[in-house]
């Protein structure tokens, strides 16, 4: 345990100290996420129809939420990877004592807590622009919320590295991931909250992971009405199965690595 701890607390200082380089590009990537901000006015002028049962001030705090979840929960590493099997550089990680996802895992989560002042201080820009926003979730919201944002990320990540394994079968895996998106842009609540969708179109996309990764978390932190156990025992299960395959993917693919000479 004691030599697990100390390699975790190696490549967060390591990965932290590179993020740390390269300030300029953090704030670019937190800027970069601020569509939901964008679209947060396109429906508060809708929401003045009084069609969609919200109000303009509810609209305003989920897609700040929206914004909130994005910054936590952006993913990267199927660009990474596939540049990895791509170039050959994933052969010296196999060498290490450790799995080369960590290194991912440990990037992204250092590159979190270096965006961290930019988000707070955009958040807190957004407040003196709509101080009609502000409101005080109670502590279960926010508990829930914590829980939801990281199980949100845990899922993203998995999806998104799962999807990084035909890098091993193809040079482009990321264009998986550009068709992937076009659904996760969608029916992720990231455009509009699922609540004002018909609630044929709902029953059916809450079958998937989609809303798991951005309208569940945001619901709740806003107070959005949403089946709390249905959408937890979701996003662990969509997890332990996306788990299962990226590993058998994993296998297969290093078997085909290895016997293109890389």
């Amino acid at each position: 345990m004691k030599q697990i701890i100390r390699k975790a607390g190696v490549l967060l200082s390591v990965y932290y100290a590179n993020t740390l380089e390269y300030r300029a590009e953090s704030i670019l990537w937190v800027l970069s996420g601020s569509l939901p901000i964008i679209l947060m006015g396109v429906w508060i002028q809708a929401a003045q129809g009084g069609q969609f049962g919200l109000t303009s001030v509810d609209f305003t705090r989920y897609f700040l939420t929206v914004f909130l979840v994005r910054q936590i929960t952006v993913v990267w590493v199927i660009w990474e990877f596939e540049k990895e099997v791509v170039e050959g550089k994933l052969s010296p990680r196999l060498l290490q004592p450790i799995d080369p996802v960590w290194h991912h895992v440990t990037a992204h989560l250092s590159e979190r807590v270096a965006r961290i002042p930019f988000t707070i201080s955009l958040i807190v820009l957004f407040f003196l622009l709509y101080p009609q926003a502000v409101w005080l979730p109670n502590f279960g919201q926010i508990l829930l919320f914590t829980l939801a944002v990281v199980l949100a990320f845990i899922l993203r990540f998995v999806i998104q590295y799962t999807l990084a394994m035909f890098a091993f079968w193809t040079e482009r895996a990321s264009a998986l991931e550009n068709f992937w998106f076009l659904f996760f842009l969608f029916l992720s609540g990231m455009i509009a909250p699922l609540n004002v969708f018909p609630e044929q179109v709902r029953n059916i996309v809450f079958f998937t992971p989609f809303p798991y990764l951005i309208n569940f978390p945001a619901s709740l932190l806003v107070g959005l009405p949403v089946d709390i156990a249905r959408g937890f025992m979701s996003m662990i299960g969509w997890i332990v199965l996306l788990l299962g395959v990226n590993r058998a993917l994993w296998r297969a693919g290093l078997k085909r690595y290895s016997g293109m000479g890389a």
